[in-house]
């Protein structure tokens, strides 16, 4: 895209944020769409990773998700360090915001970069939580108080300090507040892959449930961001639902801190295979979120996305014969369209 074209999208977001209300009458009922944050570093659109096409937004749409969760890597969108972004990929990404903004769904902008960059851990000489920030302060501006775009601060941190990762999260919350004047909703995770069945275990230091109390946000605008696998070891690797009803005992736990606590929840990834009892193990995960909407703010479906195979067995992308078994452990939720069905707390 040449740098008109680039401008004219610009101009786009900043009138959007600019009119915009932050504003949360609808609780999040989304999917993730990846393939943007395939491949290594650099690497050529289409070739090496894809961005989401119409078709899969239409399908997704039209079943009544009303929430992307959309995976990007953070070196492809900032090349170098406190740089400036690629003109090519943030037009992608920008593109792709407005398609998804065109069909009435909400973006959860997710750098999938699992607390690190260059496989470099946020914090360390090599990455400093300044440079983290910067990213943040840069990425918020183009979307600042525009109520259909999200913040997710990054997917997955890691096999880094509890501590570290609160510092990093603090302060791209700050720049984000500070040198943004964005007030978006922002998802932070914990470390440990944000498990919620290990939410209050200490993994990287004291529990994520302790340390992450710490979060400063002068908008108090934010969620915690959960993720949470049926499978043997929780990691939604594993073809199989065995630890279904510990999913959801971890999901109530999570709830029960949420509540006593006074924050709010997202479940940002959970899926697992298209066996009648994962649809069902599924199907009481989402129960819980819905019956529950005082304290979270929504649920968004791991996976979907153009490049991914039939045989995935978390895969929600339709196929030639339909849509995927697994659908209908969410369509009970996409169907509710009432207003009290759509309702979650006001996020002030």
């Amino acid at each position: 895209m040449n740098n008109i074209a680039l401008q004219g999208l610009l101009a786009l977001a900043i009138a959007f944020a600019t009119t915009a209300e932050v504003s949360a009458a609808s609780c999040f009922r989304g999917i993730n769409i990846s393939g943007a944050e395939f491949g290594s570093a650099g690497g050529k659109v289409d070739k090496d990773y894809t961005w989401p096409s119409t078709s899969t937004l239409d399908y997704f749409s039209g079943k009544g998700f009303n929430a992307v969760r959309l995976p990007f890597k953070w070196e492809r969108l900032q090349p170098t360090l406190m740089g400036e972004f690629d003109d090519a990929e943030l037009s992608r990404l920008m593109e792709t915001v407005e398609l998804i903004r065109a069909r009435g769904m909400t973006t959860i902008l997710d750098p999938h970069n699992f607390g690190r960059y260059n496989e470099l851990v946020i914090g360390s000489k090599d990455v400093p939580i300044d440079a983290y920030a910067d990213f943040w302060g840069k990425l918020a501006r183009y979307y600042a108080n525009d109520d259909k775009v999200v913040f997710g601060l990054m997917n997955e941190p890691f096999k880094m300090p509890i501590t570290q990762w609160l510092a990093a999260a603090n302060a791209a919350t700050s720049a984000i507040r500070e040198k943004a004047k964005a007030n978006n909703l922002i998802l932070v995770p914990g470390t440990a892959w944000t498990g919620a069945h290990s939410w209050m275990a200490p993994i990287d230091g004291e529990p994520n449930g302790v340390v992450m109390k710490g979060l400063k946000d002068p908008a108090n605008n934010f969620a915690f961001e959960f993720h949470q696998y049926l499978d043997d070891d929780f990691s939604g690797t594993k073809d199989n639902c065995s630890r279904a009803k510990d999913a959801e005992t971890a999901l109530k736990d999570v709830t029960a801190w949420l509540k006593s606590n006074g924050y709010r929840g997202m479940l940002g990834e959970f899926g697992a295979p298209q066996e009648d009892t994962c649809v069902a193990g599924v199907k009481a995960m989402v129960d819980v979120v819905e019956e529950n909407r005082d304290v979270w703010t929504g649920w968004t479906y791991w996976v979907a996305g153009d490049w991914w195979s039939d045989q995935e067995a978390l895969n929600i992308q339709p196929t030639r014969k339909g849509d995927r078994p697994m659908l209908q452990a969410l369509l009970p939720a996409l169907r509710d369209l009432s207003a009290e069905g759509a309702a979650c707390p006001a996020l002030d």
